[in-house]
């Protein structure tokens, strides 16, 4: 299957310098972030800093009732670079799918449709940005890469998880963390991250980005940059793809 639009390196020379210099940005303003927030900058979050991760714990058994029944039809899934072409640098082949639910705040309807339950999990947490099913095949590696911003926290239910958990595993900084279903790990992604399935399983998480909690500095700042970043071609071009692939491929 092709990209459905040209990748980073193909992409017109302003585009490209845009992202890079948003990118550049984003990461600048790190440091102000970090002095604005209410919440631990450590590479890894505990859990009790949000009440909600139990409820969505608790929520483990329909999600993956849903994510199996996707995995009937992986064609039916795009690879991650197919819908947003700057990640083609970590996104190879067909080995990284995702199935977004929110893309920066925008809500996907039509995929919420299909995992229902999923959905209802979702729409209940707070400062709720970006959300999707991540899935690696079996011995796939995601290089070592950071996120765009320190605005958002990022978390991992762990879905589907190898019976194999010690070869599975994502790096967050000098941090080793592995998945085990039905629970969550909470990391800041503004932090070098990578990602090894060592295993012949597949391994899929619930993939969210929420709002870092903030003093009121920090909250008007981190909007301004949210801004930023949903009218950048960074957000404006996955959902474009998204609802191009979802038109082409019907959900059975």
């Amino acid at each position: 299957m092709n990209t459905l639009l040209p990748t980073s390196s193909q992409a017109p020379l302003w585009r490209r310098l845009l992202i890079r210099g948003g990118k550049h940005f984003l990461r600048w303003s790190g440091d102000f972030q970090a002095k604005h927030s209410l919440v631990p900058t450590t590479p890894v979050i505990d859990n009790k800093e949000f009440d909600w991760v139990p409820r969505l714990e608790a929520a483990w058994p329909g999600i993956r009732a849903e994510l199996d029944h996707l995995l009937e039809h992986p064609e039916d899934i795009p690879a991650f670079h197919q819908l947003s072409p700057d990640q083609k640098r970590i996104s190879k082949g067909d080995n990284w799918k995702t199935f977004g639910f929110y893309i920066y705040g925008k809500r996907v309807d039509e995929n919420c449709a299909v995992c229902p339950r999923t959905a209802a999990a979702l729409d209940g947490l707070p400062g709720m940005r970006t959300a999707m099913f991540s899935i690696l095949k079996p011995r796939y590696r995601i290089d070592a890469h950071k996120g765009p911003t320190r605005a958002v926290i990022r978390a991992h239910l762990g879905v589907k998880v190898p019976a194999d958990r010690q070869n599975v595993w994502i790096r967050v900084d000098d941090q080793i963390l592995h998945w085990q279903e039905g629970k969550v790990v909470l990391f800041d992604d503004s932090y070098e991250h990578e990602v090894h399935n060592d295993t012949d399983e597949y391994r899929a998480v619930l993939f969210i980005d929420i709002d870092r909690p903030s003093d009121r500095i920090g909250t008007l700042f981190n909007r301004a940059i949210f801004a930023l970043i949903q009218a950048s071609p960074y957000v404006k071009a996955p959902l474009k793809n998204l609802a191009k692939w979802n038109q082409d491929h019907k959900r059975r």
